[in-house]
């Protein structure tokens, strides 16, 4: 009988050591699999915003320097006499919003959009502020004599566009796009650094790298930010 008959389970160690390694490279294919797919995911939904904020970034923190011509729209108009009797039964003091058909007026008389907007109303006159992004704008309506004035101001499409990044004036829709564009961002993040960590060994700079995004504005922040 030869010695590998006699002995019939020395290969398995040998056979036992091989399943630890398999596992765990099929986790780790597991992991890049998803990390991939949310990663490109995530970049493909906050591509375009990335380049918008990376933009207006630079736009921001050289806005000073960037020249804006103000321009400045008047327009008068006088409200009809009906109307002017619907505003008559409205109250003196209120932020409520003008009455619908007012509204409608405006809309397509002056194309400015006053319809469910808080106003600041007198005895005398009701104001409804327009603040736009990069802009401003406001209608007042004489209470007395119906005149209406409508103003509005911008600044170009570079102050529009860092008012987009800031969320000024930009409504409940644009609230929410930035909430999402930032959790798209987040996960955008997260699984780069996932796919840095998988890859690092092969990858020696990875983590240095890393360190000195780090350590670059801890250093700016703490030296020269007072």
């Amino acid at each position: 009988m030869t010695e590998r008959a006699a002995h019939p389970q020395a290969e398995l160690p040998a056979k036992d050591s091989k399943k630890p390694k398999a596992a765990l490279n099929g986790a780790r294919s597991f992991w890049l699999k998803q990390l991939h797919s949310w990663h490109w995911i995530s970049a493909a939904v906050s591509l375009v915003g990335l380049i918008l904020f990376a933009i207006t970034g630079v736009t921001l923190n050289h806005a000073a320097s960037i020249p804006a011509e103000p321009v400045t729209v008047e327009q008068t108009a006088t409200l009809p006499a009906p109307l002017l009797q619907r505003l008559a039964e409205f109250p003196q003091e209120t932020t409520d919003p003008v009455p619908d058909a007012v509204a409608r007026w405006s809309a397509q008389t002056l194309k400015a959009e006053i319809a469910g907007k808080p106003t600041e109303t007198t005895a005398e006159e009701i104001y409804v502020a327009l603040p736009t992004p990069g802009g401003d704008g406001w209608v007042t309506i004489d209470r007395s004599t119906g005149d209406v004035l409508h103003e509005k101001t911008t600044r170009g499409w570079i102050a529009y566009l860092n008012d987009l990044h800031k969320g000024r004036n930009a409504g409940a829709v644009w609230f929410w796009f930035i909430d999402v564009f930032a959790v798209a961002c987040l996960i955008f993040a997260l699984t780069g650094l996932g796919l840095m960590w998988l890859h690092a060994k092969g990858r020696p700079s990875t983590w240095p790298l890393a360190a000195l995004g780090l350590l670059v504005p801890v250093v700016i922040a703490l030296i020269f930010i007072h």
